[in-house]
C-alpha cells in the first residue's frame, strides 16, 4: 500500500489577508528620502510575511495538512545588489525560529520553489552568480528555521538557449560552481516546454539529485508518453533522501490552454497516475499546483471520500486500497 499525502502552494484562498509574498520594488525603495527608513520598511514587510507564513502553517495543520510550499518571496530585495550590506536575517531571527518550532512540532514537510529567474544552466556568469545568491537566501531561511536543508528547493533545469543538448551539459559544468550545501538543497522537475522526464532523469542520475515528477508537465511535454517505464528510475533518485518521494499534480485549464493550471484538480486524472504507482513506494507526497490553492486540496479530498477504493487517513492523506505493483 502507498500513503498519499497532499500539500498546497504558499498561499490560501480561504484564510483572508494572509499573503506571505508582500513586496517592495527597488524603485519604491529609492523613493524613500532616508535609506535607513526604507530598510526598516523592508524589515516590517518581511516580518509581516513571516507572520502570515505562520498563520498559513497553523491553518494547514488545523486541516491536517502537513505538506506545504513556503513562499520564495518572504524577504523582498534580500539579494538586490544595492542592498548587499543589509543583514536581513538579524531582525527575522525570532520569527524564523518560531516558524521552525511549529514545523518541527507538527512534523511538517516544507520546501521552496525558487523563481524562474534562478537558472543554473545559464551561459551568463552574472545570471549564475545571482542564482546562487538567491539559493543561498533559501538555505539561510531554512537554517533560521532549524530545518534540515536537504532536498528543500525544487527547480527546473533552465533554458534551452537554442541548443538543448549543450544546455544540459552546461548544467553539469555549472554544477561544479554550486557550493555543496546549496547542492544538497536541490531537487529537479521536468518542465512543460523544454526538458522532459528523460532529460531530467539524465541530470538527476548523473549528479545525484532527486527527480520531482510533474505529471501535468509530462502530459504537455514528453519524449515517450509512457512515463510508467521510467517510474522506477524516478523512485531510485530518492534512494538517499531523508524525505519521501515527491511529485507535482495539476490539471490543464482547458484543451486550448493545456499548459496552464486549472482552478482545481481533476480527480480521475490524478487517480489515473496514482493507480499506476500504488505499491511502488510506501509514501508519496503530492504538491497540488492549482489556482485555488488550499480550496483545491479540500475539494479533492471531498471528491476522494466518495470513492470505495480509497481509505481516508485524515483531511489531507489517504491510502489506495488496491496495489498494481504488488
Amino acid at each position: 500500500m502507498t500513503l498519499v499525502r497532499l500539500g498546497y502552494v504558499a498561499m490560501s484562498v480561504e484564510l483572508k489577508n494572509s499573503s506571505p509574498s508582500q513586496t517592495m520594488t527597488y524603485t519604491q525603495f529609492e523613493n524613500y528620502n532616508n535609506h535607513e527608513a526604507a530598510v526598516r520598511k523592508l524589515e516590517r514587510i518581511a516580518l509581516s510575511n513571516l507572520d502570515n507564513c505562520l498563520r498559513l502553517l497553523k491553518h494547514s495543520v488545523a486541516h491536517d495538512v502537513t505538506f506545504f510550499r513556503l513562499s520564495s518571496k518572504l524577504v523582498p530585495l534580500a539579494t538586490h545588489e544595492e542592498l548587499k550590506g543589509w543583514n536581513y536575517l538579524e531582525p527575522l531571527k525570532g520569527k524564523l525560529a518560531e516558524i521552525g518550532e511549529f514545523i518541527h512540532k507538527h512534523d511538517m514537510r516544507v520546501d521552496f520553489h525558487p523563481d524562474h529567474f534562478v537558472l543554473l544552466n545559464s551561459p551568463k556568469k552574472n545570471v549564475l552568480t545571482d542564482s546562487l545568491k538567491t539559493l543561498k537566501l533559501h538555505l539561510q531561511l531554512l537554517r533560521g528555521m532549524s530545518i534540515n536543508h536537504t532536498h528543500r528547493c525544487v527547480m527546473h533545469i533552465g533554458g534551452s538557449y537554442k541548443d538543448k543538448e549543450s544546455a544540459l551539459e552546461r548544467f553539469i559544468e555549472n554544477w561544479s560552481y554550486v557550493p555543496q550545501m546549496i547542492q544538497q538543497t536541490i531537487m529537479l522537475e521536468n518542465d512543460d516546454k523544454t526538458f522532459h522526464l528523460n532529460d531530467t532523469l539524465y541530470l538527476c542520475e548523473k549528479l545525484g539529485i532527486p527527480c520531482v515528477f510533474d505529471y501535468h508537465h509530462h502530459l504537455a511535454n514528453h519524449e515517450d508518453e509512457n512515463w510508467e517505464k521510467e517510474w522506477e528510475r524516478v523512485v531510485q533518485t530518492w534512494a538517499e533522501s531523508p524525505l519521501p518521494v515527491k511529485m507535482h499534480i495539476s490539471s490543464p485549464k482547458s484543451e486550448s490552454s493545456f499548459r496552464s493550471h486549472a482552478d482545481h484538480i481533476d480527480t480521475d486524472m490524478f487517480l489515473t497516475f496514482l493507480k499506476e504507482i500504488a505499491g511502488s513506494v510506501p509514501q508519496i507526497d503530492c504538491m497540488i499546483e492549482a489556482k485555488q490553492k488550499d480550496h483545491a486540496l479540500f475539494q479533492l479530498m471531498k471528491n476522494l471520500k466518495q470513492r470505495e477504493d480509497i481509505e481516508i487517513v485524515n483531511n489531507s492523506s489517504f491510502i489506495l486500497k488496491h496495489s498494481k505493483w504488488v
